[in-house]
């Protein structure tokens, strides 16, 4: 992890680069996978699982029906953080707006689920049965009928029974084994055994990301853009440097693209802080991704506040933790970010299983213009109107006379044979 003091403002861009894989041919790649499921649907789909997961299906259907069994200290575990979550986004549910804008002229929205949601669960390195519990959750307190779970199969063609059992306890039942860009393209499409999804959901590697974006393309909504995890760590010298070792490691051991950044006014905080990070990462499992996320990452030294929270909303982080003096006052300074963490006892893994807060969220600096997963992603809203008499009166020579500047001359006939009838 390099160290950069007080670099320059005409720096900073280059610094808050995310790391990026080569793929010359992505979009070829990807484009080519749509059209193969395009004419060939399940066959496909069955075609590419054994030709990237190694693995022969006779179905794409996965039986979830058999009651799972884990180990029942992370069941209660799941139930407890199920509880949050759904408590949390059960309180974002927004009211319907019914307001008369001036007499006899009545607005009104409606907010309606929608329809058919799949969400990706990414198979590789670590079993994210987390992120069930992060999508379905808020799918299904905002009332949305039709949810199934795309994710590849294991080496034996059956699936992670943690991933199964979360599955069961919100009482989803339609799981598909297949992953990657072919997952993505089957819910854009839909498929002989996969309906077309009104929205697809979940992170994944950058051929699902760039499956997602053309997803789009086919008139499918997406969560946003996602790409690997990150992290960036505020702090002064009250923090624990312990504890913000442990939290940049966190993020460090999803993935050798991960990248973690630590923000603060003091080379000896910095200096401290690594000394942990060495000590603490050679107990990782996974340090093999740690280390080479961290190669991606920087400690950046600014003398000034203002300077720092700057550099913050620039970076526009997926996490961000703040372990300053008063910690709290410095919301209101921040523009850009997916989630916040207050204090030394707030990790962000407690956002990622069991806060109650998403941990679904905008990554590569689109936290300037997104926002993370909430119930409202799976809500749309609808706009009545409706003028009485008294309210055409009112309003119609207004809108007769806008009609007529834009020489949009039907538009104002429709209001003028309604005011000569009401002559």
């Amino acid at each position: 992890m390099k160290t950069y003091n007080n670099p320059e403002k005409s720096s900073w861009s280059s610094l808050c680069k995310r790391a990026q894989l080569e793929a010359s041919n992505l979009q070829e790649l990807v484009e080519s996978i749509y059209a193969k499921v395009a004419s060939e649907g399940d066959k496909a789909l069955l075609a590419y699982t054994a030709q990237f997961d190694g693995v022969d299906l006779k179905g794409l259907k996965y039986d979830n029906t058999t009651e799972t069994s884990i180990d029942p200290e992370l069941e209660k575990a799941i139930k407890d953080a199920a509880r949050n979550i759904r408590k949390f986004h059960k309180a974002q549910r927004p009211n319907d707006v019914d307001i008369e804008t001036m007499p006899g002229v009545r607005c009104q929205m409606l907010y309606r689920p929608l329809e058919t949601v799949a969400i990706y669960i990414p198979g590789g390195t670590a079993p994210l049965f987390s992120t069930v519990l992060m999508l379905a959750i808020p799918a299904l307190e905002a009332g949305v009928k039709n949810i199934y779970i795309l994710t590849p199969p294991d080496k034996t063609g059956g699936l992670n029974p943690v991933i199964s059992k979360t599955a069961q306890l919100l009482g989803i039942q339609d799981i598909f084994l297949v992953g990657g860009a072919q997952a993505i393209a089957a819910a854009a499409l839909g498929t002989e055994s996969i309906t077309k999804a009104d929205i697809i959901t979940g992170p994944g590697n950058q051929y699902v990301t760039e499956a997602k974006n053309l997803a789009q393309s086919e008139g499918v909504l997406i969560d946003m853009p996602a790409g690997p995890s990150e992290l960036l760590v505020w702090a002064d010298n009250t923090c624990k440097a312990k504890y913000v070792a442990s939290d940049l490691l966190s993020q460090a051991e999803h993935g050798s693209d991960s990248q973690v950044i630590l923000l603060c006014d003091s080379i000896e905080l910095v200096n401290e802080i690594q000394m942990e990070l060495d000590k603490q990462i050679q107990n990782l499992e996974r340090i093999t991704f740690a280390e080479k996320a961290l190669q991606n990452s920087r400690a950046i030294v600014l003398a000034d506040e203002g300077l720092q929270i700057d550099f913050v909303n620039q970076y526009a982080p997926e996490h961000l933790i703040i372990v300053k003096n008063n910690a709290r006052e410095y919301l209101n300074k921040i523009e850009n970010a997916g989630s916040i963490f207050l204090g030394n006892y707030t990790p962000e893994s407690a956002g990622d299983y069991a806060s109650g807060t998403n941990h679904t969220l905008p990554t590569y600096g689109f936290a300037k213009n997104y926002s993370g997963v909430s119930l409202r992603t799976f809500l749309k809203s609808i706009t009545v109107q409706e003028i009485d008499e008294k309210g055409m009166r009112a309003i119609g020579p207004k809108i007769e006379k806008m009609a007529e500047a834009e020489l949009l001359g039907a538009h104002k006939n429709a209001v003028t044979l309604r005011l000569n009838d009401l002559l």
